[in-house]
């Protein structure tokens, strides 16, 4: 075994442990897990995208937020968290609308900041909150691993031969299989009711992981890098592993916000909406 490869997989048994600890204690440790990913994601958007050679004070304002966001889900108030966000990621795109920054910089804010508060959203704070984060994680997982291996087996047309050429139809049809299936393994262990709804989220969040795998394939092709940063040893960067999960999580977050809009009943918890209770 080649010291790349043990370095590789002790990374990925280290992630491992601390993503799922956090996950199983809740709370203010996954709070600070989150916030950490969101944190390390707009410095990676931030290198690729070189916001503070564009603009230095503009770079500023976007740590700036991304500071009081994440000390306002560690030490604030829950429910000033979504308008503190929305009411900074406006006052970062003004800048822009005036074409005086790149669209790059609130986007990477939009895009880390959302990151933090839709993982923080969807895990809450009871035991219906670790169900639904696990099942996040197998969805995406199962995905990611299967759309690999299936692409490989059976190849065929390319996905999107301009934005990742290794990425076939066949793989990412596989892929979604897998993620529906893992899906509905995790509910149907936890619960005796699995209904069609279940599925739906399941293909819903599979399909938006391989979205989110390719929108960061097109980042770093469009500014010209392999990897989003050297963080994680044998990995590359933080981006480069929550790909599929940030879209997943932005898929489940928005789909229980259009469904507290689109009825007269707020949404209680993002496990009671993901699971349909």
């Amino acid at each position: 075994m080649s010291r790349e490869l043990r370095l590789r997989i002790l990374s990925a048994i280290v992630m491992i442990i601390v993503v799922l600890s956090a996950t199983w204690f809740g709370g203010f440790a996954f709070k600070v897990v989150a916030v950490a990913i969101g944190l390390l994601v707009y410095y990676e958007w931030s290198t690729i995208t070189r916001l503070a050679e564009g603009n230095l004070r503009a770079n500023a304002f976007g740590w700036f937020s991304m500071a009081l966001v994440s000390l306002n889900m560690l030490f604030g108030q829950a429910g000033l968290t979504v308008p503190l966000f929305a009411g900074l990621l406006i006052t970062a795109a003004i800048p822009s609308l005036l074409r005086r920054v790149s669209w790059w910089q609130p986007a990477g804010f939009l895009y880390a900041g959302l990151t933090a508060i839709s993982l923080s959203a969807i895990r809450g704070e009871d035991q219906l909150g670790f169900i639904a984060m696990l099942f996040v994680f197998v969805v995406v997982w199962a995905t990611d691993i299967l759309a690999y291996f299936v692409g490989r087996a059976i190849g065929g047309p390319k996905l999107a031969p301009r934005i990742s050429p290794g990425k076939t139809w066949s793989g990412a049809i596989g892929g979604a299989v897998a993620g529906v299936v893992g899906g509905m393994l995790v509910a149907m262990a936890h619960f005796q009711d699995v209904g069609l709804w279940v599925a739906v989220v399941a293909l819903t969040l599979s399909v938006a992981s391989e979205v989110g795998d390719l929108f960061e394939s097109f980042i770093k092709r469009r500014f010209g890098v392999k990897d989003s940063s050297r963080l994680i040893p044998g990995h590359g960067g933080v981006m480069d592993r929550v790909d599929g999960l940030v879209f997943a999580c932005f898929a489940a977050f928005f789909l229980a916000i259009g469904s507290s809009a689109g009825s007269a009943n707020a949404v209680v918890s993002m496990g009671a909406f993901l699971f349909g209770l």
